[in-house]
């Protein structure tokens, strides 16, 4: 197993203190007046400012005062003891939301998921079911950005990605009915290396004996993964195993029209910003149709996300997206669904 694919034990318990860092001499002044003007008792220790862990609230506050900008400049290292860890300096915000989420490791390891339909256009049929990350940890119900932002923040982004997809497979996978394809959501910056970081995956396709032509492996945030070689390889690394990829959110300024041509996935998603609220005279009718026009150019099937009502549905029928996905047609489950309770509309749509 890769080691980045185990998820650690917090290290929050016994800091006793944050060591905080400026990037220039300007932002220091700037930070030591707010220091005082919050009364927040520190100590100097030669550039850093120590501020004990019963001021750690109060730095939710402080930070506040700078601009986005100005917080990227503010870094912190934990003290445990009297001197400051340096090998574990961060940004000032990233120890923040750490500290602010203590849960994130007892959460991490106690996921399920909801899983929603996407549908077949042409016979209004469920192709297949997307899983989405969830947990329950003391009452609450996390959903996936407090995970992810969570896991970020602990430095533990691989290890959850990978956590997440293979109990994806382990927990949904057998309650599909047959035919059905689980559509699975990774993250291509948390895999430096495909061969490796993709073993436990496999593994857990393996232990319930998956049909790996029934998986979808779908990219997420990949406008923060410009390495188009290394995005090739790990789709490449699915594919040789059987399975299908997908890029998510086409049209959203995250995935280009570039990665199509580039990457050559099996099915894009079109952003729901795309869909929602479409209508007759919409003037991104055009737009949603030329992409849609442009995928299949190059043989990649489209899932239109977002479908809310009735006419949204009509006109993604009319514009030729293959497959849907949205709370009209389904929503967030704990089960999957063999049918709709809808049938195609009547006189829409492309033969």
């Amino acid at each position: 197993m890769c080691d980045c694919q185990s998820l650690q034990p917090g290290h929050n318990s016994g800091l006793e203190g944050l060591a905080l860092y400026a990037a220039s001499s300007h932002l220091r002044r700037k930070l030591h007046l707010l220091l005082e003007a919050h009364h927040l008792a520190f100590e100097l220790h030669g550039p850093a400012f120590v501020v004990a862990a019963d001021s750690f609230t109060a730095l939710n506050v402080l930070v506040d005062s700078f601009s986005m900008t100005e917080r990227h400049e503010l870094m912190s290292t934990p003290c445990q003891g009297s001197q400051p860890d340096p090998w574990q300096t961060a940004p000032l915000v990233q120890w923040l939301h750490r500290l602010n989420t203590p849960w994130f490791v007892g959460a991490a390891q106690h996921l399920h998921f909801e899983i929603q339909p996407i549908v077949g256009l042409g016979t209004m049929q469920v192709y297949g079911h997307e899983a989405l990350v969830r947990a329950r940890w003391n009452g609450q119900h996390l959903g996936a950005p407090a995970l992810l932002n969570a896991a970020a923040a602990h430095g533990q982004a691989r290890a959850f990605d990978a956590q997440a997809r293979r109990n994806a497979i382990t927990q949904v996978y057998p309650m599909l009915p047959p035919q059905q394809r689980l559509f699975v959501n990774f993250s291509p910056s948390v895999v430096y290396n495909p061969e490796i970081c993709l073993q436990t995956t496999f593994e857990a396709c393996r232990e319930v004996g998956a049909d790996l032509s029934r998986l979808v492996f779908e990219v997420t945030e990949s406008e923060a993964f410009p390495d188009l070689k290394m995005l090739r390889r790990i789709l490449q690394r699915y594919r040789a195993e059987g399975a299908q990829v997908a890029l998510d959110d086409l049209g959203a300024g995250h995935t280009s029209l570039l990665y199509l041509a580039e990457l050559q996935p099996d099915v894009v998603k079109l952003d729901q910003a795309l869909i929602r609220g479409l209508h007759a005279d919409d003037a991104r009718l055009p737009l949603v149709e030329a992409l849609i026009s442009y995928a299949h150019a190059l043989g990649i099937q489209v899932v239109a996300e977002g479908i809310e009502t009735a006419d949204e549905l009509a006109l993604v029928m009319e514009l030729g997206s293959d497959y849907g996905q949205g709370y009209y047609l389904g929503r967030p489950a704990a089960n999957p669904v063999a049918d709709l309770p809808i049938s195609r509309p009547m006189g829409q749509g492309r033969n």
